[in-house]
């Protein structure tokens, strides 16, 4: 019999065998399936693209009606693709936050209903943490590693030594690097998802032909900032012709900047990481960023020679995924843990919470700290 909505979900003392995971932080509608023997056995997202693209950039209202209007539609073909039947699931994770408040609220909302209707636990996942582990779903990725968590919404060093042990070593102070790539492509006009269109400009250009800042590369910290480097760029397309060739060449050149922003603070991050670890030393790279082909060059280049092996999950798991999420969920479950019901939606939550509000980086309100 369905348990109450205000009772615990049943604990089992069996490692669980089947996981559904599902995102909505943002505006990727996803649900996928994982098997603790077999892996991945469905992963579905649904893209907004389209509906916000008219915008260059995500109107949060829009997101959440799509999230709304397409949420079961997307379990549903998750659960199918996968081959079960809603039965066979040992517990439902979904992402109870930092994003979108409406889309957060309709993924966990959806995953509660479930975990009620099932009488199989629920994990309320942070979707930072997804990112975190994401590398976990194809590779053998042992804790202790660096990691450089780079998305729309987020750039953080992360010294990860186990499953919810997470210290920030550096974190930006204004806006990340995703935001910068889509306020680039908003200025210049090209188009939306702004961090890809930007990638295939930067090819066709010259990266050393506009000089733009470096923010905070003469700091002795693992900091970022890139709002002034949003500024330069503004006002150096101002200053152009607007050519084609002249916006390939500020991609390419804010590319480059945002490479040699992110190089130099993560060198200073694996310095401090290996004073306080012994090797095998590991650099892992996750969130959407970690899809820009540059970037990842530059980086390797990095790990490489500061003495370690980059890892990057594959391309379909940096982008906003519910694999990862699943991944999350498995992990919790199998070490343990899982969440009440009444476990809340939550528009900001960071990952290594004791630092954050020792020091935030990017301010605090009466919700606590962004990040």
């Amino acid at each position: 019999m369905p348990l109450a909505a205000t009772d615990q979900p049943r604990q089992s003392n069996v490692a669980p065998a089947l996981v559904l995971g599902i995102e909505s932080s943002c505006d990727e509608t996803a649900a996928a399936v994982l098997c603790a023997d077999r892996g991945l056995l469905s992963n579905i997202v649904a893209s907004q693209d389209e509906a916000h693209r008219p915008y260059g950039g995500v109107v949060p209202e829009i997101a959440a009606r799509a999230h709304m209007s397409r949420i079961d539609t997307v379990i549903d073909r998750a659960v199918t693709d996968a081959g079960i039947a809603y039965d066979d699931l040992s517990a439902v994770a979904a992402t109870s936050g930092p994003g979108l408040i409406g889309g957060v609220i309709t993924g966990l909302m959806a995953a509660k209903g479930l975990s009620s209707s099932l009488g199989v636990p629920l994990v309320a996942v942070n979707h930072l943490e997804g990112h975190a582990l994401s590398p976990r779903l194809t590779e053998d990725c042992p804790f202790p590693y660096l990691l450089l968590l780079v998305s729309g919404g987020h750039s953080q060093l992360l010294s990860v030594t186990g499953l919810g042990d997470y210290e920030r070593l550096g974190s930006t102070i204004d806006d990340a690097a995703g935001e910068a790539f889509d306020k680039t492509a908003k200025v210049m006009g090209l188009g939306f998802p702004g961090g890809p269109n930007v990638e295939r400009w930067a090819e066709l250009g010259d990266p050393q032909a506009i000089p733009l800042p470096r923010p905070l590369l003469d700091r002795d910290s693992c900091d970022f900032s890139f709002a002034g480097l949003k500024t330069a760029v503004t006002r150096a397309f101002a200053a152009s012709d607007r050519s084609d060739i002249a916006k390939a060449d500020l991609a390419a050149s804010f590319q480059r900047a945002v490479a040699d922003c992110l190089a130099d603070r993560t060198e200073r991050a694996m310095a401090r990481f290996k004073a306080d670890h012994d090797g095998p030393h590991r650099f892992v790279v996750a969130g959407g960023v970690a899809a820009n082909r540059t970037l990842r060059e530059r980086l390797v280049r990095t790990a490489e020679r500061m003495g370690f092996t980059p890892i990057f999950p594959p391309l379909q798991f940096c982008g906003d995924n519910a694999a990862m999420i699943a991944r999350a969920g498995l992990e919790r479950l199998q070490a343990g843990s899982s969440d009440p019901l009444s476990a809340p939606a939550r528009p900001r939550w960071p990952l290594d919470t004791e630092a954050a509000h020792a020091a935030p980086a990017s301010g605090s309100g009466r919700k606590g700290p962004k990040s």
